[in-house]
C-alpha cells in the first residue's frame, strides 16, 4: 500500500495510531516509512518486515534504544521515506505525559535509531563546520592506515554509498567506516595485524577503543563537543570466502577491491574499492542505488557463526550497556551503596582493598572508597567508565577505573596477572546474569588467578526459584534470574568454595524491589608458597 502524495495528515492519521507500544498501521505497508518527533528525524522502519500481527492492523514496536525516551508529548510524524506522502502527523502523549519527548544526548544533540538499533547522532543534525572535521579525520585516518600502517585501506559502507549516490553523506547515517584487506588468511595472524595496527595509531595520537580482533573504533573529538566514530575494520579470504567486517561474507573479487580507485564525498577524495559499485552490491544488496533509511543488513548467517568465532564474540551488548547508562535509565541508578555492597563491607576486614567488576555507574566502587578502601572499578561499557570518571571529578573518593571484558580472555588474563600481584577481593553485584557461558568461565578464571591468598569473590544476583513466576530483573533484556544450584556446580567444577550463601529480597540494578536474589561468599584453596629454586610445573 503506498500512502497517495499531498493527503493532509488527518486523512491519513485514522490509518496509523502512534502510541506506547509503537507505530500501528491499519494496513501493512512494504516501504519504508520516517518517524519524527518536533521535526527531528528519530527512526526508520518497514512495516512489513519490523512489525507485528495486531488485532487492528501492524503494530511497529518501539525499538528498545529508543523506549527510555518515550516520555511526555510532542508533534510526531510518519513520512514515506522520501517525505512526500504524510502517513500521520499530529500531537502524542506517552507514557505519563509530562514534560516533551526530547531524545537527546547529555549535551541537548538530537539522536537517532541507527541501522543496527543504537541510538547515534545523524549527519541531518550536523552542521557544515562539525561535517568537514569528521571528513578531514576520516582522510586522516586513512592515510595514516595506508601510509604508517602499510595496508590497503579504503572508504566504505554508509559513507562510500554516500559519495558514489550523492556525493553526499547520507543525512541519517551517523558515522564513517573504513576498511583495509588482510593479506592474512589466519584468524590467529588477523588478530595480530590488528593490534599492530591499534598500537601504530595510537602511537600517532589516535584515541581507540577494540570492538572485536578485527575492529577497531577511532574516535575523533569534534568542536561541538561530542565524538564521531569512524570504525576501522578488517576484509579478508579463507577457501575463496571474503569476509568483511561487520559481518559481511559471500563472492566478491579481488578485482573489486585493489587497486584502490578515488571517490568524492562534499569536495573531499578518498581511496576507494577498485569497482565500488560491485563493493556497495556486496554490501547493501543489488538494491543499493534506491534509498532506504530502514536498511538492514541480511548476512549469511553461516559467515556471522564464523565471523563471531574468529573475530567477534566478545562484543555482546556492549552497545546496549553503553545507551543504558548514558539514556535516563542509567541515570535514575541511585547513588548511594546498595546493600549488598553494605553486607560485603561487614565481612571484610578494614583497608583490604576492592575490585567492583561490572562496576556500571560506580555506586559500590564510591561506597568502599569512602570507608577508606583501596578500590578498582572494572566495566566493559565505555559509557559506564565515563560515568564513573565524571563522579570523580565531583568527590574525594579516589578510585581505579579500569576496562575489563569477560568475553575476552587476553582481558581476563592481563586482568588475572595484575590482581594476583596486588590483592583484591572481587565484587560482582548482578554482573553474572548479564554474562553467557563462556563468561561465566572466565570469570570464575579470573578468580582461581586473583583469589591466591584467601580473599573471597562475592555475588550477588537475581535468582530463579523452580516453582515460582518471578518478574524478570531490570533493565528488561540485559540481565537474566539464575538457578543456585547451577551458580554452586559452575563453581565447584571451578574449585570454588561456598563459603556463605543466603537467598532472599533485595533491590535489582535500578533500586527496584527484586523478590529474590542470591548472594554468595566464594573462595579458593590458598596455594602454598614456592621455594625460590622451585619451578611453577614441578
Amino acid at each position: 500500500m503506498t500512502a497517495p502524495v499531498g493527503v493532509r495528515p488527518r486523512e491519513r492519521s485514522a490509518r496509523v495510531e502512534v502510541s506506547d507500544d509503537g507505530v500501528l498501521l491499519r494496513e501493512v505497508c512494504r516501504h519504508p516509512l520516517v518517524l519524527e518527533i518536533d521535526g527531528d528525524y528519530v527512526w526508520s522502519f518497514t512495516p512489513a518486515r519490523d512489525g507485528r500481527p495486531h488485532r487492528r492492523g501492524c503494530l511497529v514496536p518501539w525499538p528498545p534504544a529508543l523506549r527510555p525516551f518515550l516520555n511526555g508529548s510532542g508533534v510526531a510524524a510518519v513520512r514515506d521515506a522520501a517525505g512526500d506522502s504524510v502517513w500521520f502527523e499530529g500531537e502524542v502523549v506517552l507514557g505519563d505525559g509530562a514534560g516533551r519527548i526530547v531524545v537527546a544526548d547529555r549535551q541537548g544533540h538530537p539522536l537517532c535509531v541507527d541501522k543496527v538499533g543504537h541510538l547515534a547522532r545523524a549527519f541531518a543534525a550536523t552542521g557544515s563546520p562539525v561535517r568537514d572535521e569528521i571528513l578531514a579525520g576520516t582522510q586522516r585516518a586513512l592515510r595514516d592506515l595506508r601510509e604508517t600502517c602499510g595496508v590497503e585501506a579504503y572508504l566504505n559502507y554508509g559513507a562510500l554509498l554516500g559519495a558514489v549516490r550523492d556525493g553526499a553523506m547520507i543525512a541519517h547515517d551517523s558515522d564513517t567506516d573504513v576498511c583495509y584487506l588482510s593479506r592474512h588468511g589466519s584468524p590467529a595472524d588477523i588478530i595480530r595485524e590488528s593490534y599492530a595496527i591499534q598500537r601504530a595509531l595510537r602511537a600517532l595520537g589516535w584515541r581507540t577503543l577494540r570492538m572485536s580482533g578485527g575492529d577497531v573504533k577511532l574516535l575523533l573529538p569534534l568542536s561541538d563537543g561530542r565524538v564521531c566514530h569512524i570504525d576501522v575494520f578488517v576484509a579478508f579470504r579463507v577457501a575463496g570466502v571474503f569476509y568483511q567486517l561487520g559481518n559481511r561474507s559471500g563472492s566478491l573479487p579481488e578485482s573489486a577491491v585493489l587497486p584502490v580507485s578515488t571517490v568524492t564525498l562534499h569536495g573531499y577524495d578518498f581511496p576507494a574499492p577498485a569497482d565500488p559499485e560491485a563493493m556497495l552490491a556486496f554490501v547493501y544488496g543489488p538494491g543499493w542505488r534506491v534509498p532506504d533509511p530502514s536498511f538492514r543488513y541480511a548476512d549469511p548467517p553461516a559467515g556471522i557463526r564464523r565471523l563471531d568465532g574468529w573475530l567477534r564474540g566478545f562484543r555482546t551488548d556492549m552497545g546496549r550497556w553503553t545507551e543504558f547508562h548514558e539514556g535516563p535509565q542509567g541515570r535514575a541508578v541511585p547513588r548511594k551503596g546498595s546493600d549488598f555492597a553494605r553486607w560485603v563491607h561487614a565481612q571484610l576486614p578494614p583497608g583490604d582493598a576492592v575490585a567492583d567488576l561490572g562496576a556500571g555507574t560506580g555506586r559500590d566502587a564510591f561506597f568502599f572508597a569512602a570507608r577508606h578502601r583501596p578500590v578498582r572499578a572494572y566495566d566493559f561499557s565505555r559509557g559506564a567508565r565515563a560515568r564513573i570518571q565524571s563522579r570523580l571529578r565531583d568527590g574525594p573518593e579516589r578510585v581505579e577505573v579500569r576496562g575489563l571484558i569477560l568475553n575476552e580472555l587476553r582481558s581476563v588474563l592481563v586482568t588475572g596477572a595484575e590482581l594476583a600481584r596486588e590483592p583484591h577481593h572481587l565484587y560482582a553485584r548482578q554482573l553474572l546474569g548479564c554474562l553467557d557461558g563462556a563468561a561465566h568461565e572466565n570469570l570464575w578464571q579470573l578468580a582461581r588467578m586473583a583469589l591466591r591468598n584467601g580473599e573471597s569473590l562475592f555475588l550477588e544476583f537475581s535468582a530463579r526459584v523452580p516453582g515460582q513466576r518471578l518478574p524478570d530483573p531490570a533493565p528488561a533484556g540485559l540481565v537474566r534470574r539464575l538457578d543456585p544450584d547451577v551458580v554452586r556446580r559452575e563453581l565447584a567444577e571451578a574449585g570454588g568454595d561456598v563459603l556463605l550463601e543466603e537467598l532472599g529480597p533485595a533491590d535489582d540494578l535500578l533500586g527496584r524491589p527484586d523478590p529474590m536474589v542470591c548472594r554468595m561468599r566464594v573462595t579458593w584453596p590458598r596455594r602454598p608458597a614456592r621455594r625460590p629454586d622451585e619451578r611453577e610445573d614441578r
